[in-house]
């Protein structure tokens, strides 16, 4: 006859089964989990199409305006935007691979986990049927129950043999769901090293693509530098013109404080003559208050004559950085301040020049009062106020705003047209009552 150990050595050797079968099922549960898209992953894609819809904006803009000019600083400039996208372009599939990297190694690591899982699986149900057979006998089963020393003694005995029969069917029903579980990792590490090399051949693509660029770059340069004394011509050209807009800006400023400094006067003129035709009985203001008023005079500017000027002036500057640009799609031919060109030539601008398509609607970037329409060179500008800031608009066609008119943000006045190189452009200037502004610290980023 079979000798069994008591049943607090059975119920103690269950226990630690247990105890182990409970840890392996919340290890592996975590690793059947199916991984999903991060929202990383998502995102990258989502920017991956945005900018290859740049790219194909910025390629037919090159290609139309090619057809019509030659070889000019503007077209250097839409190249050399064509490949700053491009280089987006690979930074991001960059990204992506790194991503793909760590979902491969966690995907191996798991795979892994799952193999120990799966061999600790085995020994244990290989184990638990080697004691089974041990103690196949039915005899011995009733044995153990009948030699029972009390009636509790046995219904736990009978608790035990149903406890240890469960748990060798969920050991059956581990193994395979581990076995199951381990496969579809493995599929899924493949199938990740695959999509790798995939992402891996876009971007040797991508690169090739980025070297043509660089190549018909070059090709532009070495062209504008044989055009010598023609491309001089160019730019100073394009000096005078930079230079009669921002004039005609700072002329229309300054009339502005001086009409503004005159209305002043004259309303403090009057408020003194109505003082002194009926003077005031009440004691004199102390010191102190006197000085405050007279600081707050000097700080405020002539320009906030009214709360509605004040509100304006106030909501334009929370607005810094989040202004919208006045074209829907636009690329920046010339940056603000010193603009350094690849032969070597420096152009200084006092605002920004945004290429676009011939004929693109220009939007007022803030709410604010016409203060100039203009004609110059056959092109118009406008110049609005914004409390104490003024935004310039030139090289425009068809304005439709008037001086003194009320506007508002996202408001039409006017369409882009061609500039000298005969490329569609907007140039945009925003300037304070006494220095100028970079518009692009106060536009939105795209």
């Amino acid at each position: 006859m079979v000798c069994y150990p008591n049943v607090a050595q059975k119920n103690k050797y269950m226990t630690k089964k247990t105890i182990l079968f409970i840890l392996l099922s919340i290890q592996y549960s975590l690793l059947f989990a199916q991984p999903t898209p991060s929202k990383e992953q998502q995102e990258l894609e989502k920017q991956r199409q945005q900018l290859k819809k740049e790219l194909e904006q910025v390629q037919e803009q090159l290609s139309n305006n090619q057809k019509v000019t030659k070889e000019n600083l503007s077209t250097l400039a839409q190249i050399n935007h064509k490949m700053n996208i491009q280089g987006n372009v690979i930074d991001n599939i960059s990204k992506e691979i790194n991503l793909m990297d760590n979902t491969i190694y966690k995907s191996a690591r798991d795979v892994y986990k799952l193999q120990r899982i799966y061999d600790t699986l085995k020994q244990e149900y290989a184990k638990s049927m080697v004691y089974s057979y041990k103690n196949r006998s039915s005899a011995d089963f009733i044995n153990f129950i009948f030699s029972a020393s009390s009636f509790n003694d046995a219904i736990k005995r009978i608790t035990y043999l149903k406890s240890y029969r469960n748990y060798r069917e969920m050991q059956g029903e581990n193994i395979d769901r581990t076995k199951l579980a381990l496969k579809e990792r493995i599929v899924e590490l493949n199938q990740n090293k695959e999509k790798k090399n995939t992402v891996l051949e876009v971007k040797s693509k991508e690169l090739n693509l980025l070297e043509e660029q660089q190549k018909q770059k070059n090709q532009i340069v070495q062209k504008l530098k044989a055009q010598g004394k023609e491309l001089n011509n160019q730019l100073a050209a394009k000096k005078k013109q930079m230079q009669k807009v921002n004039n005609a800006i700072q002329i229309a400023i300054k009339l502005e404080i001086e009409k503004s400094r005159k209305e002043a006067a004259a309303k403090a003129a009057a408020a003194k003559r109505a003082e002194n035709a009926n003077p005031k009985t009440t004691a004199t203001a102390p010191a102190t208050n006197t000085k405050n008023t007279e600081k707050r005079t000097e700080q405020k500017s002539v320009l906030l004559a009214s709360d509605a000027d004040v509100t304006l002036n106030s909501n334009f500057e929370r607005n810094r950085g989040n202004l919208p640009w006045p074209v829907n799609s636009g690329f920046l031919l010339l940056q603000y301040g010193p603009n350094k060109l690849e032969n070597g030539i420096v152009v200084n601008s006092q605002g920004i020049s945004i290429g676009c398509d011939i004929g693109s609607t220009v939007k007022c970037i803030f709410d604010g009062e016409v203060l100039l329409v203009n004609n110059y060179d056959d092109v118009q500008m406008v110049v609005i106020k914004h409390g104490r800031y003024f935004s310039g608009y030139s090289n425009l066609k068809g304005v439709s705003i008037s001086k003194g008119q009320m506007v508002k943000v996202g408001q039409i006045i006017g369409k882009a047209a061609a500039n000298l190189d005969g490329v569609g452009a907007v140039d945009l200037q925003i300037s304070s009552e006494s220095s100028e502004q970079n518009p692009e610290s106060w536009l939105k980023r795209r």
